[in-house]
């Protein structure tokens, strides 16, 4: 999935970010300025009063974050709009590399004088294909993934279990890539006419189990996850669960601190693997009205059937992504295809074709892609407001959330880049339903700050 997350227009990049927001820092900054404040007690201008508004309420919570906490945190998401433009000029490179130099070819061959069956084939060329791409990507991924985010301080895992998980991954995708690969060129070699419309349900159906199988059978892969067994998180949550129709049993955890410092929570998974999942991080640093603002949230995906819509949405998108492919790489194998060595469609060797093809193709509607999945979690906010009645938890997590997002970023930057509401029109949503809802925080509990001081 994430060729169709992640990207944008390397010219609309270099237009709207100057060179300065890809500088690195030279060292780890120390954890004062690495975080954003922990605890935070309501600001006088946020308390309810008759003279309450909303964008005061704002500007106050936004002044009680320290100025090189924001320099930090806007150079690290700036610097990523970079991160994402040279990631696929990268990709770029990679599939023109097996292509000019005829390896993918190569590997094609290899493959069919190893074995007969075309499966078979198919799974082999699969195997070189994911290990060259890794090894020619592994410098790049290297800095992204490991030496700039614990530059930044977001991460925690030391290199030998970084290269752990990287190598799980690697086989998982050895695995899952090589099954579909096997279906697919299954298709398209018996079906030379209509490949595409079956290929597009092919992908949508794997797509779906994985969403299914995720939380109980690849997150454990990589992560503990483990039943959460305290009651004064568990049972508020649970209750908010019950009360909006979310068939939960129980809480789960992930000692996510090991390998990142990031706070995250997740209602996943499909049916019986139905799971209410919130990192360790959240856990220890967060309060109990941010706990419950977040989860909140969380579970307005779920009542509001984000997940079912969302699969409609890359129903589509994967569709027009298919017949993309089905006119592209006619035109580009009738124009090149001898050159590359490559015999058709149905040709294995066509893979760095069809992963470029594709990459081009997500680039170019990044804008659409964040612009839909920031709707869902809009609509998700005001959910979680509604059924937590935590706006000043739920400030305090956006505040938490902003250690690695820009957290006022212009009307534009935020269309372009942004799958989720900056942190500032976050808070300001909390501070507009507060000041809607002023009745529900009078007496002597508006005094408390989230985390009850």
């Amino acid at each position: 999935m994430r060729w169709l997350v992640c990207t944008l227009s390397v010219l609309t990049m270099c237009a709207t970010v100057s060179p300065a927001s890809a500088r690195q820092p030279q060292a780890s900054p120390p954890a004062s300025v690495n975080q954003m404040p922990t605890v935070t007690k309501v600001p006088t201008a946020a308390l309810p009063s008759p003279t309450f508004d909303a964008t005061t309420a704002t500007n106050a919570y936004m002044a009680q974050i320290p100025a090189a906490a924001t320099a930090r945190s806007d150079a690290y998401f700036e610097g990523g709009y970079w991160i994402v433009g040279w990631t696929f000029l990268y990709g770029v490179a990679v599939a023109l590399l097996l292509l000019f130099f005829r390896w993918s070819a190569a590997f094609r061959s290899l493959a069919e004088r190893i074995t007969r069956p075309r499966p078979l084939q198919t799974g082999l060329y699969w195997f070189q294909y994911l290990a060259a791409t890794t090894l020619l990507s592994a410098p790049f991924v290297f800095y992204t993934d490991y030496v700039r985010e614990h530059q930044y301080g977001m991460a925690t895992q030391s290199l030998g279990p970084w290269l752990g998980d990287q190598g799980k991954g690697f086989l998982l995708g050895l695995v899952l890539g090589g099954i579909v690969a096997m279906v697919l060129f299954g298709l398209v070699r018996r079906l030379a006419r209509t490949w595409w419309i079956w290929g597009a349900l092919v992908t949508m159906v794997f797509l779906i189990v994985t969403v299914m199988i995720g939380p109980v059978y690849l997150q454990p892969i990589f992560i503990k996850v483990t039943r959460l067994d305290d009651p004064k998180v568990t049972g508020p949550i649970l209750s908010l669960a019950r009360a909006n129709g979310i068939p939960a049993r129980d809480v789960w955890e992930i000692d996510a601190s090991r390998q990142t410092t990031r706070m995250s929570a997740n209602v996943s998974g499909l049916g019986n693997t139905l799971r209410i999942t919130l990192n360790d991080n959240l856990l220890r640093r967060g309060s109990q009205e941010e706990i419950q603002a977040v989860m909140a949230h969380e579970m307005g995906h779920y009542v509001l059937n984000h997940v079912p819509k969302m699969l409609m949405f890359f129903l589509i998108v994967v569709v027009v992504a298919f017949a993309w492919l089905r006119w592209s790489l006619t035109w580009c194998l009738a124009r090149w295809g001898a050159r590359w060595q490559i015999r058709g469609v149905g040709d294995t060797a066509v893979l760095p074709l069809v992963v470029l093809l594709v990459s081009v193709y997500g680039f170019l509607l990044t804008p659409l892609m964040n612009t839909f999945i920031r709707s869902q979690e809009c609509e998700a906010d005001m959910y979680g407001l509604n059924a937590a009645r935590q706006p000043d938890g739920f400030a305090q997590a956006a505040i938490h959330l902003g250690e690695y997002r820009k957290m006022h970023p212009g009307a534009i930057e935020e269309w372009i880049f942004f799958d989720h509401p900056s942190g500032y029109n976050r808070i300001f949503a909390a501070m507009r339903w507060k000041k809607e809802n002023l009745q529900l925080f009078a007496g002597p509990a508006s005094q408390k700050g989230p985390a009850g001081n």
